[in-house]
């Protein structure tokens, strides 16, 4: 179906949210495998999938080549990236050799009282919640909201933009996120306990900061990220009897 290019909605609305709406309806098409990998993007077709104009889809698209999704093509255009396994889990690496470089910073330095209440606090909201036998799909995304939390937390607790920043840039690689492959704990028979390995990981790294262990709090944190290379293989290769979001971008090994 062919949408006007000047619609109603276009003109009532910034472009730069248009953008930003044409960049997540974008994302969640490829991660939900409706875009499957290499597949071309065309302008023309998105913009008219959309109802937006080009122009934003223009941006869209650039936005996502800089998420990583999608790959610029030789000739012009754009492609739905595809990622080998080794891809994702050095991804995933990265991201725990930098936090595990935020905490030591954050041990040696002294992080900031009211940053490490507010990280407490976030704590002890993810303690309240795993208080219960099992999450329902209300708590679990509470979950995911505060374990992203916590993590935000831990790289102001560095002292350093500069790390801050490195670190904001390797969580957006595609599936590196602290929370990518959490939801594989929400649906396995162990998911409970996962969790709660996590979050005593968590308090450890906390503790450990607070009493000013550079070591130690780097090394609880470098294991901390191993937990999530544990959920790439179990999405990739164990028994989970759900679709995760993304997962078919990935080539498993042979």
């Amino acid at each position: 179906m062919t949408v006007a290019l000047n619609s109603a909605a276009d003109t009532a609305e910034p472009a730069g949210s248009h953008a930003v709406k044409a960049q997540l309806r974008l994302r969640e098409l490829i991660l939900a495998g409706e875009l499957a990998g290499g597949t071309r993007i065309a302008e023309v077709a998105i913009s008219e999938m959309l109802g937006v104009s080009r122009t934003p889809v223009r941006s869209a698209l650039m936005r996502l080549e800089q998420e990583g999704l999608l790959e610029a093509l030789p000739n012009g255009g754009y492609a739905v990236r595809t990622f080998s396994e080794r891809d994702v889990s050095d991804a995933i690496e990265l991201r725990g050799t930098l936090e595990g470089l935020a905490a030591r910073l954050a041990a040696e330095r002294g992080a900031a009282p009211v940053v490490l209440r507010e990280a407490r606090a976030c704590l002890s909201r993810i303690d309240e919640l795993l208080r219960e036998s099992a999450l329902d799909d209300a708590a679990f995304s509470r979950y995911v909201a505060f374990n992203e939390q916590f993590h935000s937390l831990l790289y102001e607790m560095s002292g350093s933009p500069l790390i801050a920043k490195q670190l904001e840039r390797a969580v957006n690689l595609p599936f590196a996120s602290p929370s990518a492959f959490v939801v594989v704990q929400a649906n396995s028979p162990a998911a409970r306990d996962m969790l709660v390995i996590a979050q005593d990981q968590h308090w450890q790294v906390l503790d450990a900061i607070e009493a000013r262990e550079g070591a130690r709090a780097e090394s609880l944190m470098r294991e901390h990220s191993r937990i999530a290379r544990r959920n790439l293989r179990e999405a990739l290769h164990g028994n989970v009897d759900h679709s995760l979001p993304g997962v078919q971008l990935i080539r498993r090994r042979g």
